[in-house]
């Protein structure tokens, strides 16, 4: 098969046949129909994987088509059915798995990186244990979205008192600063705010529920009151950069609540006590479980969320490993999918 390999780091995915996977124990082969670029698969590519990996399909934001299952699948799924699926595989034994909470299985591995290959690919392997249906109400394009739009909601769920009625600032606008947006408004937030550096990206946020917009240049504290009459009640952190989270503690007023969404892998600082001062509720987290991507398909197949805005890009395999190297630079794009059957 045909894949977007990765060999080391500083230099361009290279398209490649290598071999067609086979389905173990409980997984299906899909198709892969269509898959996103993640700021994690970029991350991942800066740093040496370890010795032995010599070859790395990335991608793990993927939607495909079941072309061959393996033994003793669970019940309900045959070839043909469309699928969004979980980049995880489990034990599918121990209660994190039992729970759909895949992510905290001890044994478990992350499709799309150096311990199962991903869907920058025409065919990739998927748990079923993880997968949930992918409607027909639901198109390729917008299936291949579940992923990050998961990873907002994920992060929204966790909140202590939701969001209705709340005067919120999103810092960053990316596709989890955007997806963030979408559900804090879906939710009943009173205003959502939006602080971000490029013009494209902020436009692009007004289409996803934002009320305002400021300039993160600027003083972002006084354009909110500004905007707002208040200061951000919830702040939710969606950069994922040195100095962002300090910085959301010096925007939040006393007693409010931080959301760090932002999935920074480089060491941070930020002073405790201005934390503890004024007593935030800071709450960090990571990925989702499978309640909620079947939440976010019943919401793309009820037509309840608009979410073609997010992708400014769709790409064959011949375009891919340039606009994947191009997201490295400040850009104005926001999710790029690759189409491995274009």
């Amino acid at each position: 098969m045909k894949a977007a390999v990765f060999r080391e780091p500083g230099t361009p995915l290279t398209i490649e046949t290598i071999a067609d996977p086979t389905p173990a124990v409980g997984e299906a082969i899909i198709q892969v129909h269509h898959c996103g670029v993640c700021g994690t698969d970029l991350h991942s590519t800066e740093q040496q994987h370890e010795p032995g990996i010599d070859c790395v399909v990335l991608g793990h934001e993927f939607v495909g088509e079941i072309v061959e299952l393996g033994k003793d699948t669970p019940a309900g799924w045959r070839k043909g059915d469309r699928l969004a699926s979980l980049p995880f595989i489990g034990c599918g034994h121990c209660l994190a798995c039992l729970k759909g909470t895949t992510w905290q299985c001890a044994s478990r591995k992350i499709i799309g990186s150096a311990e199962a290959p991903g869907g920058f690919a025409e065919y990739t392997s998927v748990h079923l244990n993880e997968a949930v249906h992918l409607p027909d109400a639901v198109s390729w394009e917008h299936g291949a979205l579940v992923e990050p739009l998961a990873v907002a909601l994920h992060a929204v769920r966790k909140l202590n008192h939701g969001l209705a009625g709340k005067n919120v600032l999103v810092m960053g606008a990316g596709p989890i600063g955007l997806a963030c947006v979408l559900w804090a408004s879906f939710f009943g937030a009173r205003h959502v705010i939006v602080s971000e550096l490029d013009p494209g990206r902020a436009k692009l946020a007004a289409a996803f529920g934002a009320t305002g917009l400021v300039d993160a240049t600027g003083d972002v504290g006084e354009q909110f009151r500004t905007l707002t009459g208040s200061a951000p009640e919830l702040i939710l952190e969606c950069v994922g950069v040195p100095g962002m989270i300090g910085q959301a503690m010096e925007l939040a007023p006393y007693g409010g609540e931080l959301l760090i969404v932002g999935f920074c892998m480089k060491p941070d600082s930020f002073l405790p006590a201005i934390a503890m001062v004024k007593e935030l509720a800071v709450q960090f987290v990571i990925a989702y479980d499978k309640s909620d991507f079947q939440f976010v398909v019943d919401m793309l197949a009820a037509d309840r969320i608009k979410v073609d805005g997010m992708i400014t890009d769709i790409v064959p395999f011949s375009a891919f490993p340039t606009a994947f190297e191009a997201l490295r630079r400040p850009t104005s794009q926001c999710k790029i999918l690759l189409n491995p059957m274009a």
